[in-house]
């Protein structure tokens, strides 16, 4: 049974269209990122697969169940870690995960045990007796994911988890998902980080409620630039416009640079990977002397903006 699956999901608050007709599915197992600008819908879509919110229209189903309808069945399945932090800031950090070691109904044969493993993950150990609000704002987000996790549920959906941290925070968290994911837990991320959303196996970049595109972060590189680009340095004595025209596998190209007698060009391609030898191939059989040719990166963010024409 899939952990999410999502169908024609449309939620309105009043004249107001937050999500409108989106339908995806998370695999077991698996990291799936929703990509966005902030207003985008992620936030909203999170809470009605949480059952917090019922969707207007469209079925949301958490490992078959149907949600919010069974939201109490489902509850022991998800981990929740809300944007905002919402724990019990008069308590300590210990007091914090034992509550919900306690709510979720977690063995008393285990729950110590369970509660010092996650202080130690996520280094919160030295902190377990200071009251959660005299926190800083990211020892405060590690608590949170702590809490998501006491009750080791097989689903962990992390709403903007890095938002507001530091740089090396940050790394930390994504190593923490990462491994979370090798042990098997699928987690459903909300982030508008498009650095971040490289770490997703998959995406689905929303921009105004909609869903824009999907796909793993190459796909989704490939689907906004209509292709891949090859980089290609070339020795010639004038700009090789008449060779280049008609070259199979190449669907445009563009002068980047000139250097004495050399030109560097882009040329867009169906498959990088794929491309990059035939292309060498035939600019040489062409007479063209080819110094170097390599992929062009291409970032997410170059991505999304291709995407939505430059806006938010």
């Amino acid at each position: 049974m899939k952990p999410i699956v999502l169908r024609n999901v449309t939620k309105r608050f009043e004249d107001v269209v937050a999500v409108n007709n989106i339908s995806f599915e998370v695999e077991e197992g698996e990291l799936f990122g929703l990509l966005g600008p902030n207003g985008a819908g992620k936030t909203t879509t999170i809470r009605m697969i949480c059952g917090l919110l019922e969707p207007t229209s469209g079925t949301i189903r958490i490992f078959g169940f149907l949600q919010p309808r069974d939201r109490m069945k489902v509850s022991r399945f998800i981990g929740y870690m809300p944007q905002h932090f919402s724990l019990y800031e008069d308590l300590t950090v210990y007091e914090n995960i034992l509550f919900y070691a306690s709510l979720y109904r977690v063995p008393y044969s285990v729950r110590r045990r369970r509660i010092e493993e996650l202080l130690d993950r996520f280094l919160l150990t030295e902190f377990r007796d200071k009251l959660a609000g005299q926190l800083s704002g990211g020892t405060k987000r590690r608590l949170a994911l702590a809490t998501a996790l006491v009750h080791n549920p097989p689903l962990v959906i992390l709403d903007e988890p890095t938002s507001g941290v530091d740089p090396h925070l940050r790394y930390l968290f994504w190593k923490f998902f990462e491994e979370l994911r090798d042990e098997g837990t699928t987690l459903l991320i909300t982030t508008h980080y498009m650095d971040e959303a490289e770490f997703c196996e998959r995406l689905a970049v929303m921009r105004l409620g909609r869903i824009i595109a999907m796909g793993t972060p190459r796909e989704i590189k490939k689907m906004a630039l209509r292709g891949e680009l090859l980089k290609v340095t070339v020795k010639s004595l004038g700009f090789p416009e008449e060779a280049l025209l008609g070259l199979r596998n190449v669907r445009a190209f563009r002068l980047l640079e000139r250097n004495g007698d050399q030109l560097t060009l882009a040329l867009l391609v169906d498959d990088a990977e794929k491309d990059l030898v035939p292309v060498l191939k035939e600019l040489e059989k062409r007479g063209i002397q080819v110094i170097s040719i390599s992929p062009i990166y291409v970032s997410l963010e170059d991505a999304f903006l291709s995407l939505t024409g430059g806006l938010d």
